[in-house]
């Protein structure tokens, strides 16, 4: 998840065109009757929590489909067919592979020549689940830093359950073993980076007053190997209010550095260049997410700028949503002579940037559908443009393999690119700058019989006129007669984009049974770039909303469903989106499944990581803000008789980023009021809802498995 409130005047004429949601008589009271249920693991709200997973088991397993569709559901999650997507270091490529045999993964590595190989030999690093037994702590792998050029030295992450706050153990990749009276950090949201082999910048928990009132780590201090960490020295200290404070240190040979981070808000932050003990504030917009492209004997070192705002550089004026490039040497003395490498236009915008030795690798939406173009920095110090020949109108990841740390590093103009779209798996190719070739590393087979299915984008109109684009995947033999069990997927927050994606879940638990799928690129997501995105924040929020209706009034308009065969699906930010729809416009759909979501506006800045989206959401402490939020806040908004399909609310009890109080507290509302609701809440499994692909399985099939006995039936009184 990632612009200020406006004047008052605009807040209260923003307010004035959201749709008529006057607080209802029997809201929740201000001392809130479920706050019991914020209190994650007591007694009391682990024991309600259970007794709505039985309820829901009883009633979604005692369906003839459910135990096939997990079956199906967990062969799909365990397929060994799946591409093993790597990280490279140095001379190894990393992977965690998860299956049947290996619940929470094995940590493994490969050669480049091994991996071209359709069946790689990989050498264990370290066995996840073999860790976990030893030590009694269901361990989730979070990552790991390493220490170039050797990588021998890693800080792990591991995290109880898959929450995102982790414990940090220092582990040795030759000997594969945690090093003895290596650096080790308790479980806490920490922020870490290798200075050097004995040295470390650390923010971590160091206790009272060190986190913000996000979570986060507020205070960065050296730490030095064999000390305590009580005798680290602190070397920056952010405010209680901030989001964040974090450091990145540089290692490229002739380029070294070391940046520290203070957050600001979600999207604004201030860099600053630690010189000896010094802080050197670099002058960069606040809002603008940089970079660098160091091209030693070609051209120096190269400043990129993302732009989230306009930005004035002495007579010319930049269009928030483009890509900058300077030379660093020069921006430092002083000079402000930018050259373009992205503009946005109505339809295209910036979906990515990925440096090699000498060039910039942009990824461009061009309405939804992925392209890519290089820059090549030259000796002169100007940017030269190629524009590199896409596989097919679809979704485009790209990843450089240049290890500016490897001398004469052999892969310096080597990029990964990954290519799929809604009825293509995804295929790996291995490319180089400057050329179209590509070599196919690794591709996925079909898990879905595609031959007869199509997928096509639409536009709809939503309440202001606005053109929102969606995807509809139609599966064979549908036709537009109404009378089609339709998903509509939303996410419309935090600059996220939802492009074209690969699903063999959906293939082999919705696609096959006849589903419609559609995926609704509303405003608030990052489709078209900062423009889409700052059009529905804050006093704008209902935008968001008002996009989603307008496409599920389009598909019935359209006939491609209809409101008793159409449900809604979103999670986190969606989750939030799911739920405000369902209690502004129920009668327009009959399932919704809400994931992991924000519920109470009143008080998510208050739960866990949420005041760090008050950027995104407003304050509801300001008079101003909970003045629009409270039109559109769930929990506050459900009343008796609302007409309501009976929804499914999913959560995990490990969540730490956007508090299971949220989704437990709005199913209590809605049994108070008497409306019938299904929940179900994950022990683990952090904000991804789930730890391993058994509980994946279990969670995916009870949502499939709900759908269908919603929108295979009439509509239920």
């Amino acid at each position: 998840m990632h612009p200020r409130s406006l004047a008052a005047w605009l807040l209260c004429a923003a307010a004035a065109t959201l749709p008529s949601l006057a607080m209802p008589a029997d809201a929740a009271a201000p001392d809130d009757p479920y706050l019991w249920l914020e209190d994650v693991q007591g007694d009391k709200a682990l024991a309600w929590v259970r007794e709505r997973n039985a309820e829901t088991l009883k009633q979604i397993a005692a369906r003839e489909d459910y135990a096939p569709t997990r079956e199906r559901l967990l062969e799909v999650l365990n397929s060994r067919d799946r591409i093993p997507m790597v990280a490279r270091r140095g001379e190894w490529l990393y992977n965690l592979w998860q299956d049947a045999d290996h619940k929470r993964g094995l940590w493994r590595r490969t050669s480049l020549a091994e991996y071209r190989k359709p069946a790689p030999q990989w050498e264990t690093v370290l066995d996840i689940d073999a860790l976990g037994k030893a030590e009694g702590v269901n361990w989730v792998f979070s990552g790991a830093q390493a220490l170039g050029p050797a990588y021998r030295r890693c800080l792990l992450s591991l995290s109880r359950g898959g929450a995102d706050a982790k414990v940090i153990r220092e582990f040795d990749t030759v000997a594969k073993r945690f090093v003895d009276g290596g650096f080790a950090l308790p479980e806490a949201k920490t922020d870490v980076a290798w200075i050097d082999a004995d040295t470390l910048i650390v923010g971590t928990d160091f206790g009272p007053g060190s986190m913000t009132d996000s979570g986060y780590p507020r205070v960065l201090k050296r730490w030095k190997r064999g000390t305590p960490l009580a005798d680290a020295t602190t070397i920056f200290e952010g405010r209680a209010e901030d989001t964040w404070v974090g450091a990145s240190v540089d290692h490229t040979p002739g380029f070294e550095r070391t940046l520290i981070v203070r957050a600001l808000d979600f999207y604004r932050q201030q860099t600053f260049l630690l010189e000896g003990e010094q802080l050197v504030r670099l002058d960069v917009p606040d809002d603008a997410r940089i970079s660098f492209l160091h091209s030693a004997g070609v051209a120096g070192d190269t400043l990129l700028l993302e732009l989230r705002s306009d930005y004035r550089a002495g007579e010319r004026v930049f269009a928030k949503g483009s890509l900058l490039a300077t030379d660093f040497a020069a921006f430092r003395r002083g000079e402000r002579r930018f050259q373009p490498l992205f503009e946005p236009t109505e339809t295209r915008s910036l979906a990515g940037v990925a440096t090699t030795r000498s060039h910039v690798l942009v990824t461009i939406n061009d309405n939804v559908i992925g392209t890519l173009e290089e820059w090549k920095r030259e000796s002169g110090g100007r940017f030269v443009r190629r524009v590199a020949v896409t596989p097919a109108p679809g979704n485009l990841s790209v990843s450089a393999w240049h290890d500016p740390e490897v001398r004469d590093d052999p892969l310096a103009e080597t990029y990964a690119l990954t290519y799929t779209d809604f009825l293509t798996p995804e295929t790996l190719f291995l490319a180089r700058t400057g050329t179209d070739a590509r070599e196919r590393l690794k591709a996925r087979p079909a898990q879905f019989d595609a031959s007869g299915m199509r997928a096509e984008q639409l536009f709809a109109q939503s309440r202001d006129g606005t053109r929102v684009p969606y995807f509809v995947v139609w599966p064979k033999g549908a036709k537009a007669d109404g009378n089609n069990p339709t998903l509509l997927y939303g996410y419309g927050g935090f600059q996220i984009s939802l492009e074209p994606w690969y699903s063999r879940g959906m293939g082999a638990a919705w696609y096959s049974r006849g589903g419609v799928l559609v995926v609704a690129n509303i405003r608030g997501g990052g489709e078209f770039g900062p423009r889409w995105h700052q059009a529905a924040i804050k006093e704008n929020k209902q935008r968001s909303y008002d996009d989603f209706i307008a496409v599920a009034e389009d598909l019935v308009r359209r006939k491609i469903t209809s409101a008793r065969q159409l449900g809604i699906e979103g999670g986190s930010n969606g989750g939030l989106l799911v739920g405000a729809v369902m209690v502004q416009r129920p009668e327009l759909f009959n399932a919704v499944v809400c994931q992991v979501p924000l519920l109470d506006m009143k008080r998510f800045h208050k739960l866990l990581a949420g005041a760090s989206w008050m950027a995104e959401y407003g304050n509801p402490d300001k008079p101003e803000d909970w003045a629009v939020i409270s039109r559109y806040s769930p929990y506050q908004n459900v009343k008796r008789d609302g007409g309501y399909p009976t929804p499914l609310f999913t959560t995990s009890t490990r969540d730490d980023r956007v508090h299971p109080g949220h989704a437990r507290k709005m199913v209590a509302r809605l049994r108070e009021l008497g409306q019938p609701v299904l929940y179900y809440e994950n022990i683990e499994g952090g904000h991804g809802g789930a730890a391993d692909n058994e509980q994946r399985a279990t969670l995916q099939a009870i949502e499939f498995t709900y759908l269908w006995q919603r929108l295979a039936a009439p509509r239920s009184p």
